[in-house]
């Protein structure tokens, strides 16, 4: 069976309650959490398949635990290993750059090699601009806290079963 690390900020809350409802949505399979406070690029290299996820903060920027990890992740080989991106943002408050996180962190495991898998529609969504848009589609999951947190369940359910069939 193939090892998925799930990386994100545990000590952000709502990055947090959608990291455990992703895994929750998983079932039965093993997803190891890794903090992305503590993690180096050698907790990247140790699974099959990654899951990163990111709010967007102020004008489009990544919280500081994962700009800060950035420069060592730059020289990260990741050739055809799949990575799925979720992330949060503000489509009312934020419109011009809506989720640009996950923007962001597609960008740089592209980069590096990976296949970004998990892309999601548009639909149902109100904004001006996002780097999440790549092809018409978001580079992965996006959720809206603030605003459509209804939403956030099906959603994420529907994506863990797209994933399902990716990974």
């Amino acid at each position: 069976m193939k090892k998925i690390g799930l990386f994100y900020g545990t000590e952000t809350k709502k990055t947090t309650q959608a990291a455990e409802a992703i895994r929750e949505a998983f079932g039965d399979t093993e997803i190891s959490v890794v903090p992305i406070e503590k993690a180096g690029q050698d907790d990247f290299k140790h699974y099959d398949l990654l899951i990163v996820g990111a709010s967007t903060w102020f004008d489009g920027e990544l919280p500081t635990y994962w700009d800060e990890l950035l420069p060592e992740l730059e020289t990260l080989k990741l050739k055809n290993k799949k990575v799925a991106i979720f992330g949060l943002g503000d489509q009312v408050a934020y419109p011009d750059n809506f989720a640009d996180g996950i923007g962001v962190l597609a960008e740089m495991f592209e980069s590096n090699g990976a296949v970004i898998v998990g892309k999601t529609a548009t639909e149902g969504y109100v904004f001006t601009a996002s780097r999440a848009l790549k092809d018409g589609f978001f580079q992965g999951l996006v959720l809206d806290f603030e605003n459509q947190p209804e939403l956030n369940e099906p959603r994420i359910r529907k994506w863990v079963d797209s994933l399902k069939n990716e990974f």
